[in-house]
Order: C-alpha cells, then structure tokens, then sequence
C-alpha cells in the first residue's frame, strides 16, 4: 500500500478523541472522514484534529471507497447496525468496547465480518497498555511460572456521557463497562487457550439510584479451564479519578501494574490547574497527573497495530471473536447475578 492508510472515524465523543490521540504518534496513515450524527460536533472534531472532511451522513461515510479503515467509536447501541453495514459493503473495521450489548449481537457481528473476509479489530485498549504488555513478556518468558490468580480492577466515579446510564442502550452497568477489560486482561495473563469456562457475579446500585437502572458496583469471578482463577473489581463510585490495577499471581512469582495511581508526577496545586487524567473528580489539592495518557492506556499501541495490520493484509491479535467471547463472559456474569449461583460460560 503504497499511501498512508486512511481512516474515517466514526463518532466524535470521548473515545474518539483518545484515538485521535493515539493516532498522532502512529506513522503511515491519516484520518481524513469524521462521522458525527451532530454538524456541530463533527466540525469542531475535524477543526480540531485536522481532518479534511465531516459529515453526518452514515451512507455517505460508509459507501466512499477511498477508506482503508473504518473506526467504529460510537454508543454501544450503534455497533451492531453500523459494523453489518461495514461488512456488507466488505470494509476493513475497528470496534470499540464493548463489542455488542450482548453475545447475540456479538456473534452476528463477528460472523458478518467473518464472511466479509475483511479485517476485524477488537479495540481493547488494556491489553495493549505497555505495562499490561511487559508483564505478558514475563509471563511468556517463564519468570512467574504458571499463572495461578489474576485480580484486574478498573473503577471511577462514575460515566461521563448520559447515554452511558441507560442499561437499554449500553447493555448494562458497571460490569459492563468496565469488566470487558478486565476479563480480556485476565484471559490475555492465562492465556486464551486457556478459556473461562465458569463465572459468578454479584452487582448492585449503591449510589447512582436516580441516575441508572443498572449495577454502579460489581464483583466478578472467572474460572479457567486449568483451574486458575481471576477476579474483576468493578466501580462506578470511586472518587479521585480512574483507578486502574492488575496483578498476577504465578507459581514462581508475582507481577503488578498499577498505571493512575503509580503515576511518575505528583502535584499540590492551591487553584485548578488543568487536566489531571481520565475521570478526576477535582483539579487542583494533592493529584497525580499521568502524563501520555493515550500511551499508557495502550491506545497508541492498538491503533498502531491495526494500522499496520491493514497495511500487511493481517489478522489482528484482538479481532471480533476475542470480543464475542467477552460479550460471551459478561452475559453469563449478568446470569449469575441475577441466580446468585456459578454459571457455565457457553460459547
């Protein structure tokens, strides 16, 4: 491919903006299409990002064939009939996380692109973090021995857009926000041949009464094929910013990555003084800034990696089935919160 390869992104809220962001240090490639379902919102993220063109036609977005790579950073709600839409007209795609609402429209949505014989990419930004990636060297490297127990933890204070509180459109609460990383975290340390094939969950709204139906809090443990374990520590009640931990539990040793709360800048400031890092609750007193956050969060290594992977013709190493088998995890964690037993993951 002889020219950069050229990306329409889709959606132009928060996501989006931490894949513009990762997207900036990525050689060889350049967004030259946002879609907004807002003209306003599209023109200012063009304006902003320096991208050629906007438009709030989907059609008109999806049917150029000048696109290389389409990003799919939109509601939860929109994955399903925006990513069919991409493999009927055999686009290569990207998907943000949550893959679907549930294993049912994950699974039409990765057969859809399967059959489209494009690329797939699941855009799951934990697994690409640096830290994350250098304790999977470790692991690979034999230093902890076999892995025996992950604890993944990912929590704030709470979603920024409203949409995100509305169960009907997102598919869920807390767990589902957020426990799609750490279940891929947790598979990615065990292995993922080694699949989950057992869960249970708990969940409840501790807080956020008035503003969601769904769980603000949520606990969820895996069981492994090998007999490994893993919890996830989910919150949408946290304060002083995102908190997001993992630590894995060998035969031979442990590793730990904390990236928001190890961060290498600490700062006491009378008055706010700018953007601290992702779900700060206030700017200014005692905060830890973390700077590059784009990198540290892995986004600018999957962004990278799918770039360069439309550049190859090559399979990602996160495609639509990892994201399936997710959905897969999190429906059966929503059964065993409701039946408060051990449920069987089936795929």
């Amino acid at each position: 491919m002889p020219h950069p390869v050229r990306i329409a992104m889709l959606g132009s809220g928060f996501v989006a903006e931490f894949y513009m962001q990762g997207l900036a240090n990525v050689n060889g490639q350049e967004v030259v299409l946002n879609f907004s379902l807002s003209s306003k919102r599209a023109r200012a993220f063009a304006e902003r990002w320096n991208i050629a063109e906007s438009t709030t036609s989907l059609p008109a977005a999806l049917e150029r064939n000048d696109i290389d790579l389409y990003i799919i950073a939109l509601p939860n709600e929109s994955h399903l009939p925006v990513s069919l839409l991409l493999s009927q007209l055999k686009r290569n795609q990207v998907c943000t996380k949550p893959l679907a609402r549930d294993k049912s429209e994950a699974k039409t949505m990765w057969k859809a692109a399967k059959k489209a014989g494009k690329m797939h990419g699941y855009a799951e930004t934990e697994v690409f973090a640096p830290a994350v990636v250098k304790a999977r060297e470790f692991i690979e490297a034999g230093g902890i021995g076999q892995v025996l127990w992950v604890r993944s933890r990912e929590s704030h204070s709470g979603p920024h857009s409203a949409h995100f509180w509305d169960i009907d459109k997102t598919g869920g609460g807390a767990l589902n926000d957020l426990a799609c990383h750490c279940i891929e975290a947790a598979r990615y340390f065990h292995g993922k041949d080694n699949e989950i094939v057992e869960v249970m969950a708990w969940g409840d709204t501790l807080v956020h009464h008035k503003k969601t139906k769904g769980e603000d809090n949520a606990l969820l443990v895996l069981k492994f094929e090998s007999g490994g374990i893993a919890h996830c520590e989910l919150s949408w009640t946290c304060k002083g910013g995102l908190d997001l931990r993992n630590e894995i539990h060998g035969s031979e040793g442990s590793i730990f990555t904390d990236v928001t709360r190890g961060t290498p800048i600490t700062s006491f400031t009378a008055k706010p003084a700018g953007y601290v890092i992702e779900k700060a609750d206030i700017d200014f007193g005692w905060t830890r800034p973390l700077p590059e956050e784009a990198f540290a969060y892995g986004y600018q290594a999957e962004m990278r990696h799918f770039v360069e992977c439309v550049r190859a013709g090559a399979t990602p190493r996160e495609t639509y089935e990892d994201g399936y088998k997710v959905n897969v995890v999190l429906d059966a964690g929503y059964e065993s919160m409701r039946t408060k037993k051990w449920v069987r993951v089936k795929y």
